[in-house]
């Protein structure tokens, strides 16, 4: 990554620029934004700054190519400090004569497997499904290394990723940490949740808030990235991804063919294959048993992105509606589905259907069950669909 590779928030780097420039950076930043925003890679690229050996603050940023740089592409650089939700088990003291155990061995294999994505995708927001939030011991850890001092006359960079999901006990002990904060280390929050980070651990940081980016600056990326794309392609990824980086990139890179296989296409068509089982009245029992499957085997941003690629779809039956003739659709290679549902299914409430679907994703961000989320939404949807249930006075 460099400067000139982010994606938008000018003025967001424009202001860290002239920190950096001027030795004026605060002891500790809380970067505040959406899932996928790119929030959490200008706190990388901060970080490399600060430690690489041909840095240019105020021009490209770090260089990328020497050897801090790439140890920290790989995760390894000694000054910089990457925490994230992992298991308990990964913490515990184990006796070196003893073989590793099964467990362990498993919950190593999976932070490995996130380490390795985030590498791939640096939009990528790791988080181990069995954690219970960023614990004590991980922030124990990092008291223990602020107090040595950073390698190469760098400095000491401690990114906490997820910050919202601080363990109550971990949260204050890094706020002592932040109350008397060493010299030579900067603290770097990153949370899509800002409002449920600690107040005086809030308080105690200077706040930065990011948004997605546009989709014209999205366009322009997936563009240079992937000249070869036609626009219709283009066009699918700014669409389908809705402004978050971590989809773009992955989407980009399986049409690009160097990535693994279209995970969040696969996602979709599960969701079209869903709402059919909604709209069939003999495969309605098909649709609860597909809300069972997604709630057990799909993590919570895949649960966000099967329902919002309802909402995609929802958005082009309507365009559809208004004009046959649309061009510009957010799945292209759905125009079929897409016109038999308005032929089949004529002035239903698309708007009332979005809303039980957008009213559910928020539910799940908001760690709501999501079997009881998905099961009511199924319900709410086959009666508007069904043109049987009208929106209530």
């Amino acid at each position: 990554m460099s400067w000139n590779s982010i994606v938008g928030h000018d003025h967001q780097i424009r202001v860290l620029k002239k920190a950096l420039g001027t030795d004026r950076l605060a002891h500790a930043y809380l970067f505040a934004g959406p899932e996928g925003s790119g929030k959490e890679t200008i706190a990388f690229e901060i970080a490399k700054i600060l430690n690489c050996r041909n840095a240019a603050p105020d021009d490209s940023g770090a260089c990328g190519e020497c050897e801090s740089c790439r140890q920290a592409d790989q995760f390894m650089h000694p000054n910089i400090e990457y925490l994230f939700p992992v298991e308990a088990i990964l913490l515990e003291s184990s006796d070196p004569s003893k073989k590793e155990n099964k467990k362990l061995s498993e919950a190593k294999e999976r932070y490995e497997a996130l380490i390795e994505e985030k590498k791939r995708n640096p939009f990528f927001t790791p988080a181990m499904e069995r954690s219970m939030g960023i614990l004590t011991e991980q922030v124990v850890m990092l008291q223990q290394k602020a107090s040595l001092a950073p390698r190469d006359g760098g400095k000491k960079v401690f990114i906490i990723s997820q910050a919202e999901r601080l363990h109550p006990t971990a949260a204050n002990k890094l706020l002592k940490l932040l109350e008397e904060p060493p010299a030579h280390v900067l603290f770097m929050l990153v949370s899509s949740r800002p409002e449920s980070v600690l107040p005086t651990i809030r308080s105690r940081c200077q706040a930065i808030t990011f948004s997605r980016p546009r989709p014209s600056e999205l366009e322009t990326w997936v563009a240079i990235r992937a000249p070869e794309l036609d626009e219709i392609e283009r066009r699918f990824i700014v669409s389908f991804s809705r402004g978050n980086l971590q989809n773009a990139l992955e989407l980009l890179n399986a049409r690009t063919g160097d990535g693994a296989a279209p995970a969040m296409v696969g996602i979709r068509n599960r969701a079209i294959d869903y709402l059919r089982s909604i709209l069939t009245p003999a495969r309605f029992h098909e649709a609860i048993a597909a809300c069972e499957e997604v709630s057990k085997n799909l993590s919570r941003s895949e649960q966000v992105i099967f329902l919002e690629s309802l909402l995609l779809f929802f958005q082009d039956v309507t365009r559809r509606s208004i004009n046959p003739e649309f061009p510009e659709l957010n799945n292209p290679d759905l125009a079929v589905s897409t016109d038999r549902f308005v032929k089949a299914f004529p002035n239903r409430d698309l708007h009332r259907a979005s809303t039980v679907i957008e009213e559910s994703i928020r539910s799940i961000e908001r760690n709501a069950n999501p079997m009881l989320v998905m099961s009511g939404a199924t319900v709410e949807l086959k009666g508007i669909l069904s043109g049987k249930r009208k929106e209530k006075d």
